[in-house]
């Protein structure tokens, strides 16, 4: 077929339905007329498409098929808008309330991990990241654990394989990245951590923990402190009080816990809550990362967003940080 001829039928099948569908005067009407034009197997516009294949100038029939597809497609809207204002619908009731929108926001605890990272990122620190489905030997060994530590036990801790554990903690990353870079380090090591725990009101399986760490020469405890609470004090309040109480950890010595007076919102007023456990690294981690102890010293801490995210916000229950539920998370823009 030549291209004028399609051309030709084209445009009459343009006049022809253009004609049908200015015609009808009544939904069912118009709804005869859809089918007529546009059915799929007997339509129309379907039967002109068909005889697409057989013009010797495709570009030229393809325009005036999309031409005559385009004007009878608008006209058809056309007519069915004016139809429906014209005929009316169910009365609308302007005073009725509208759908109601959830609307989540950042989770709480991402909140938190993003406030701590950008205090600690105007200090000098980096981001460190570290495998969750970890080693034996990074997760344990190389942080000075005794072969019969307790936390080694398949009660506590998750394991993958006979050497593969899902981490307990984030303090891998510390090995891994003294290995990785020559002091002076200091980093920022948040993520997920796993433990064997039953789900309740105030543990988790499955937790985010924040570890960080400062290697270098001549570091001592003087220096971990003023961090600490110069952390403190940006992320509570200037004029909060912190203290330090003795602890133990196998990976560093000495060992302390942070406890910040706060108010938790549940009427009792400001008390002491303990927020990270922290300490000098032990001599023996830095060894294990393949750094002369004698020359090098630094110190770690390790806290819980979640947890900090339940005293800033007053949660009484960890569980509600893991429903997803759009109105819990809503409340937190």
């Amino acid at each position: 077929m030549l291209a004028d001829d399609y051309r030709r039928q084209a445009d009459a099948l343009t006049t022809h339905g253009l004609a049908l569908i200015a015609e009808a005067n009544s939904p069912e009407a118009l709804r005869d007329v859809r089918d007529r034009l546009f059915a799929r197997k007997s339509g129309l516009l379907t039967a002109l498409q068909q005889t697409l294949g057989t013009v010797d100038d495709k570009r030229a029939a393809g325009l005036a098929f999309n031409g005559t597809k385009q004007a009878l497609e608008s006209a058809f809207e056309a007519a069915t808008a004016a139809m429906a204002a014209t005929r009316g619908g169910p009365a609308i009731d302007g005073t009725l309330p509208a759908r109601h929108t959830w609307r989540g926001t950042r989770h709480p605890v991402s909140q938190v991990i993003d406030e701590i990272a950008e205090i600690f990122r105007e200090l000098g620190f980096t981001i460190a990241l570290g495998p969750e489905a970890e080693h034996e030997w990074y997760n344990f060994g190389a942080l000075n654990f005794p072969d019969d530590h307790p936390a080694m036990d398949m009660h506590d801790t998750l394991y993958l394989g006979e050497r593969t554990v899902l981490r307990t903690h984030t303090s891998p990353v510390q090995v891994r990245t003294l290995q990785q870079y020559a002091p002076p380090v200091r980093v920022l090591a948040p993520g997920n951590v796993y433990r064997r725990d039953f789900f309740d009101a105030t543990h988790a399986p499955a937790f985010a923990q924040i570890e960080g760490m400062a290697v270098d020469e001549g570091i001592s405890f003087a220096d971990l402190r003023a961090t600490l609470n110069h952390f403190a004090r940006r992320f509570y309040g200037a004029t909060r009080r912190t203290r330090f109480g003795p602890s133990y950890f196998p990976f560093t010595e000495p060992s302390a816990q942070m406890d910040v007076e706060i108010d938790l919102g549940d009427g009792r007023g400001m008390r002491w809550v303990e927020i990270l456990g922290c300490g000098l690294m032990h001599p023996a981690v830095l060894e294990s990362a393949g750094l002369d102890s004698q020359r090098y010293s630094g110190w770690a801490f390790g806290m819980g967003p979640a947890r900090i995210a339940m005293a800033r916000y007053g949660i009484t229950d960890i569980r509600l940080l893991y429903d997803s539920d759009v109105r819990f998370l809503q409340q937190f823009t």
